[in-house]
């Protein structure tokens, strides 16, 4: 009986003392964690890189069109494939643009001149009194504004950790931008 005490405590002591497959374990625990980290890393890198296009579509068009003197609708329907050639390769489905002509009288008010959506259709009323910004309120002066607007679909490798609804979120920008030749951007058919 001695003997089997003898060799089943050796076995246990040789179990306690053997660390073969504690490498293995502490993977398998930290591996979860690592991965959601890395996953989460990738998700706000893209994510970003889409919000910095979105600035840069958005100024850009809105730059584009204060050096013009004149826009027509045909210009301006030719901006969302700025945009599209900016987010590339990104997707630009969902995206929305509105573009207005701001005039501001020698009195310091802004109203409508004239606006253009990307569906075509005039977002804004023509002499609605408008807020600016305060820097950019200077008398007697006209404004580009351009607005874009992009559903971002979020890869959400993870979906069951995120509440429902919130694995899509919508990326908006707005530049105001000087006219560059002339006191004014008209637009005859908007």
């Amino acid at each position: 009986m001695i003997e089997k005490d003898t060799m089943s405590s050796g076995i246990l002591r040789r179990f306690v003392r053997d660390e073969r497959g504690v490498g293995a374990i502490e993977f398998a625990i930290l591996f979860p964690v690592l991965l959601m980290l890395y996953l989460g890393a990738f998700e706000l890198t893209v994510g970003l890189n889409v919000s910095k296009r979105a600035s840069r579509a958005a100024g850009s068009i809105a730059d584009i069109v204060s050096q013009q003197s004149s826009v027509t609708k045909s210009v301006l329907a030719t901006m969302p494939s700025v945009a599209g050639a900016i987010f590339a390769p990104y997707g630009t489905t969902g995206t929305t643009l509105k573009i207005t002509g701001i005039a501001i009288d020698a009195t310091g008010k802004a109203t409508v001149a004239w606006s253009w959506a990307q569906d075509g259709t005039a977002p804004y009323s023509s002499g609605t009194t408008i807020t600016v910004p305060a820097n950019m309120n200077q008398a007697s002066t006209f404004l580009v504004r351009s607005e874009l607007s992009l559903p971002y679909q979020l890869i959400s490798f993870g979906a069951n950790f995120l509440p429902s609804g919130t694995n899509q979120i919508t990326i908006s920008r707005q530049y105001y931008y000087r006219q560059r030749v002339g006191n004014s951007i008209s637009c005859s058919d908007c």
